[in-house]
């Protein structure tokens, strides 16, 4: 099946999302627990260093992304069977009750390095369940012409919970040390449990008229996930989509994270250096998700979201070869506003065109290519650094995400896409 028609709004579902108190709690319950994410990294980075090796430590960090990549697919069928208000509300209170068992624990002894790496593999493995789950919510609490401005509005929050997440983090490391601040991280996942169990989540059609496999549930998984995948090969504004995203992800991610820690040594900015350019990014991207969120509609999205990959992906080959400082900052603010107005009406695309029965697969497979196969890019980029330079491995990760839009350009289901009124 290929439906790219819209589907209808979920039942009692009219208001502006901006003004849709169901949407607001949404938007807060999704807030606290991206804020909660940063205060469990750092919790988790300052226990990890303070128990073992820098390479123990490193080894601590690293360990959660690989349950995240392997089990994502998997996610996105929980997600898809169970509806992903449950496996939310699940995910969630183990999440909450892990991190501060983790409080409690550090509060009565030291734990090894062993222990802190098998809290970051739960932690990853329940986020597998987790992200694909909470990005097939909007579709179900808002109607589809409100989904750019809801994903407008989730881009300001990720935002939001950026800046204030680190700092937040390292207040309670300053306070009470690490016990105090997994305790922050372990609240605020409560804070948002507590939220989304107010949320109301509308059915779309096909919720609730699956039946069971007959190959049992673990048979029936895999049959169900090898039917997502189909349904994304088979769909005629899937299949770029999903490419389209992929390129770019895979160009952008590892100059954005460790090229910027390279480059910001090479030139000698230092670490106040790097600040400033991460928040010129920062800044960027939230102008493009205020700009949705404001709007709620941008016209031709399919078109818009691969031209602005063009100019965007050329930031990101100047932020290599700028001089100063302030050049850099310059550089990263459009690059945050083309490349973060490009993923946002992906990912808004992606919620209007998707079979209702399908949504969660689709998102686990958005998902899987931007946090779980791109931060595995980061070693590969700083060895090309290391054999090549910053400038000439920016630029040819500046041509790869070129790429993806121009692959975008190039399918014309994608170009005609549009975001409903």
């Amino acid at each position: 099946m290929t439906t790219t028609g819209l589907r209808p709004a979920p039942a009692g579902i009219g208001r502006p999302a901006h003004r849709d108190g169901n949407v607001l709690r949404w938007l807060s319950a999704y807030t606290a627990s991206m804020v909660g994410d940063s205060v469990y990294f750092v919790a988790l980075s300052w226990a990890a260093t303070r128990t073992g090796s820098p390479a123990q430590a490193g080894l601590v960090l690293a360990v959660g992304a690989v349950p995240r990549a392997v089990l994502m697919l998997g996610g996105g069928v929980v997600a898809d069977r169970f509806g992903p208000r449950r496996v939310v509300i699940a995910s969630d209170t183990v999440r909450c009750l892990v991190i501060l068992g983790v409080a409690a624990l550090l509060l009565l002894t030291a734990p090894g390095i062993w222990a802190l790496t098998l809290v970051a593999l739960v932690f990853g493995a329940v986020d597998a369940l987790f992200l694909p789950s909470v990005g097939t919510l909007p579709a179900r609490i808002t109607a589809p012409g409100q989904l750019a401005r809801v994903q407008g509005m989730r881009g300001v929050a990720a935002r939001v919970a950026t800046v204030a997440g680190g700092p937040l983090g390292g207040l309670a490391v300053a306070t009470g040390g690490s016990p105090a601040a997994f305790g922050a991280a372990g609240l605020l996942f409560a804070v948002s449990l507590a939220l989304l169990l107010a949320v109301r989540v509308g059915e779309l059609p096909g919720d609730g008229t699956r039946d069971p496999e007959p190959g049992g549930r673990f048979g029936g998984a895999g049959k169900e996930l090898g039917d997502g995948l189909r349904y994304i090969r088979g769909h005629r504004v899937l299949t770029p989509l999903m490419l389209v995203t992929a390129v770019i992800e895979l160009g952008f991610a590892g100059p954005a994270n460790i090229g910027l820690v390279l480059l910001a040594e090479e030139r000698g900015w230092g670490a106040s250096g790097q600040g400033w350019i991460l928040a010129g990014f920062g800044a960027g991207a939230g102008l493009a998700s205020l700009l949705l969120a404001v709007r709620g509609r941008v016209p031709r999205a399919g078109t818009v979201l691969s031209l602005a990959a063009l100019p965007g992906t050329a930031a990101l080959a100047a932020l290599g070869l700028v001089p100063s400082v302030a050049g850099a900052v310059v550089a990263a603010v459009l690059l945050g506003m083309l490349i973060g107005l490009s993923g946002a009406l992906c990912g808004a695309l992606a919620q209007t065109v998707t079979d209702p029965a399908y949504l969660g697969r689709v998102t686990a497979v958005g998902s899987l290519f931007t946090l779980g196969i791109a931060p595995h890019t980061y070693p590969a980029v700083g060895a090309a650094i290391g054999a090549w330079g910053v400038e000439a491995v920016f630029a040819g990760c500046a041509a790869l995400s070129a790429a993806g839009g121009v692959l975008g350009l190039c399918s014309r289901p994608l170009r005609r896409a549009e975001l409903p009124r």
